[in-house]
């Protein structure tokens, strides 16, 4: 079996982009996506799905690019790689819904290699909840669990691990949710391994709109007021502090003269920072922030 071409990926991934379009359209039953194509100036581009104003999705953002060129000294030196072009590929998605009570989705997967053989799959797929119910986290991590042991039983807890300790807001001392799972780096010794981690990151890119519009079903009609909608704002503010201040991804972009639209999309349409804000004892909102912790067992939270 012949392994797979960088093209053949990236073609792949925008077909991935593609049906993940479809389902959400679906789902939110009154938005559409307007597409933004660009180009890169140093090599390649992407298309830039953009969601705004859906019945149930307020901003969204489904990116696919496809970008190639000289590899950047600040990454050379930050990845520990040798001087070499670079190809990196994939399909990244967040999504804030109107509603409070529905959460805020994140997934990526993607694809790098090297002219000189280097290359590696990395992705992940996390739930930020702007209120942490129960039934919920469960859910989510047994649908995450169910996908990572189709192909390795050493994936979820693995990649869970990983995603409590990069979803992390180190001066916050908090997660940014429920986590999820993340990976990066991760390759295979012949051409069986690399189809099955690409094929474990479509099954991860799969599982996103059907997690996601379970979500959308489920919680959009649960009623809210003036002090969820507050909650939400300042939550959200949470989501632009990681994004700007820890996440890899948006420093990757931004480091190889990425489109910087395409790179904050993931902002959402507004946020909130309350000074010095305390939760009530025994409240929801104060719920959720004592369990914004590493290493919750999501799969049995609160049986």
């Amino acid at each position: 079996m012949a392994r797979k071409t960088k093209e053949e990926i990236a073609t792949i991934y925008q077909q991935m982009q593609d049906y993940i379009c479809t389902e959400l359209e679906k789902f939110d039953g009154q938005g559409k996506f307007k597409e933004d194509r660009w180009e890169r100036s140093e090599g390649g581009g992407g298309r830039t799905r953009i969601f705004q104003n859906g019945a149930i999705i307020e901003k969204g953002g489904v990116a696919f690019s496809a970008v190639h060129g000289p590899t950047p000294e600040k990454i050379l030196k930050k990845l520990g790689l040798e001087k070499a072009n670079f190809f990196a590929t994939g399909v990244s998605i967040v999504l804030h819904p109107k509603s409070p009570m529905v959460p805020i989705i994140h997934m990526n997967i993607r694809y790098f290699e090297m002219e000189n053989g280097v290359y590696w799959f990395g992705g992940g797929i996390d739930l930020t909840p702007h209120y942490i119910v129960p039934e919920d986290a469960r859910y989510f991590h047994h649908r995450v669990k169910e996908t990572c042991d189709e192909f390795d039983t050493a994936y979820y807890p693995k990649f869970k691990a990983w995603a409590d300790e990069y979803f992390y807001l180190k001066h916050r001392k908090e997660t940014r949710g429920v986590g999820g799972i993340f990976y990066d780096r991760l390759t295979g010794k012949d051409e069986v391994e690399f189809e099955n981690i690409l094929q474990f990151s479509l099954a991860i890119g799969r599982l996103f709109p059907e997690v996601y519009g379970h979500f959308m079903k489920k919680n959009s009609k649960i009623p809210y007021g003036s002090k969820e909608k507050a909650w939400q704002n300042l939550r959200r503010g949470r989501y632009v502090e990681f994004n700007l201040v820890w996440d890899a991804g948006t420093k990757f972009g931004l480091d190889t003269n990425g489109r910087t639209e395409s790179i904050l999309m993931s902002m959402p349409p507004q946020a909130e920072w309350t000074y010095m804000y305390q939760e009530e004892p025994g409240s929801e909102e104060e719920f959720t922030l004592r369990n914004l912790k590493k290493n919750v067992d999501w799969l049995n939270f609160g049986l």
